[in-house]
Order: C-alpha cells, then sequence, then structure tokens
C-alpha cells in the first residue's frame, strides 16, 4: 500500500468514515509532512480526527493541546 492511501485506511478501519470532510485530508498531510498544525474549525467539523489519525501512524509520542475542557464548559 502506498504512503497517501494509508491515511484513508486508516480512517475506515477505525473511525468508520469511507472519506474525509472538508479539509481534514490536507491537514493531517501537513502534520504527517512534519509541519506543525493549528486547526480552527466548528464543532463538529472533524478536528478530533485531525490530530487522532497522524498519531496513529506517527512513531512516538504525539502532543495535542487543545481547549477540550473549556469547550466542555461552553457546552454545558
Amino acid at each position: 500500500m502506498n504512503k497517501s492511501a494509508l491515511p484513508l485506511k486508516l480512517l475506515k478501519e477505525y473511525f468508520g468514515y469511507d472519506t474525509f470532510r472538508g479539509h481534514q485530508e490536507d491537514i493531517i498531510k501537513h502534520t504527517l509532512d512534519g509541519h506543525d498544525s493549528l486547526v480552527i474549525i466548528p464543532t463538529g467539523a472533524g478536528k478530533s480526527i485531525c490530530y487522532q489519525l497522524p498519531a496513529l501512524m506517527i512513531k512516538g509520542t504525539v502532543m495535542v493541546i487543545s481547549p477540550l475542557i473549556a469547550l466542555m464548559h461552553d457546552q454545558a
């Protein structure tokens, strides 16, 4: 399997989706190319996949900084 097909395979295997939404695929490729990523997209637009999928593919530790607690308080 070629390297560019792996994210789509893992998307289906781990998350059950056949295709990426919006800019997810571009964000994931940017991250996998070794670049930092700042992703600001609306709630429900699929940010989690943008960091979870590369974390499955990158060897070592992946650090994600997320305002999840603040988001949870805003939504409660």
